[in-house]
């Protein structure tokens, strides 16, 4: 696969998994990280967060303004851009600016060129250009990167634990890597219809969204078989549901599952990790690459 440059970032795949630290301004996170606390600076929160995960190894930030947890309910465009909008001006220049690329975390084409114009250079797209098919029009416009994930997301699909949080019931797929797989192809095709290049696609099969816990265990360990599509790979593991129902721990006490997830997913052959705790995953992925990229 060619290289990937945001900005005055290189990615080489294959030598190495990259970290895209995960940035929630929002007031709901499943995994109880949103920055947005009544009374606090959230702003200065997520920036301090944001040099803190850079510090600790992070290749990429990811700042989302929808909670995406099961069952969560959606957030309105101007709400999204009222959240974010100010996190990614700060990162992006001035004195707080990261010297990583910046994700935006959204399937609305709007939200994605306005975060781009405030500094952003990729575009996470958790519906795969399903939601809103302008998402395409802005990237390719823009010149940054694509994200495309796989999401069955329904919300009759979810069940809620009072310790453990949402997960998916239910989910019928006649072949869980075949129609994954299929389902992305036709993201990417939207993608390279639109005009944008095929070495600024990523495609991530979607770890927990509108799959069942034996689904997601089964996806991380066929997970080579996204290799297939010829793309990078992004896998986001980090406290999901399949790993608190697994271990029947609550998302506060999911690091070594997380952790186990990473390693694993990184064997299977990702090229980038989503990740709440850097610091720990940085350790992580070093000791793994070592091992798979010798």
């Amino acid at each position: 696969m060619p290289p990937l440059t945001v900005g005055s970032t290189t990615f080489h795949w294959g030598r190495q998994t990259y970290l895209m630290g995960i940035l929630n301004v929002t007031p709901d996170s499943f995994s109880g990280d949103g920055l947005i606390k009544e009374g606090e600076d959230w702003i200065a929160a997520a920036v301090a967060q944001a040099q803190a995960q850079v510090a600790e190894g992070a290749h990429i930030l990811d700042v989302g303004g929808e909670s995406t947890r099961p069952g969560s309910r959606p957030t309105s465009a101007e709400e999204e851009l009222r959240r974010v909008l100010p996190v990614i001006r700060a990162l992006a220049s001035g004195a707080n600016a990261v010297n990583v690329p910046i994700s935006i975390d959204t399937y609305k084409a709007e939200v994605a060129r306005q975060a781009v114009t405030a500094g952003a250079s990729i575009v996470n797209d958790v519906w795969g250009l399903r939601m809103d098919p302008d998402v395409a029009r802005v990237v390719a416009g823009t010149g940054v990167a694509l994200i495309l994930m796989h999401n069955r997301s329904k919300p009759k699909d979810a069940v809620q634990e009072a310790q453990l949080g949402g997960r998916y019931i239910g989910v019928a797929y006649k072949d869980l890597l075949g129609d994954i797989i299929n389902e992305l192809r036709e993201s990417v095709e939207m993608a390279l219809a639109a005009g944008v290049p095929p070495e600024k696609i990523i495609v991530d099969p979607g770890i927990g969204f509108g799959k069942t816990v034996e689904q997601n265990l089964e996806l991380l360990d066929r997970l080579g078989e996204l290799k297939a599509l010829g793309y990078p790979i992004l896998a986001g593991p980090s406290r999901k549901s399949f790993v608190g129902y697994t271990l029947n721990l609550p998302p506060d006490q999911r690091l070594e599952g997380t952790a186990a997830a990473v390693a694993l997913a990184i064997d299977r052959g990702a090229d980038i990790v989503r990740v709440h705790d850097v610091a720990a995953m940085t350790r992580v992925a070093r000791f793994a690459d070592a091992v798979v990229r010798r």
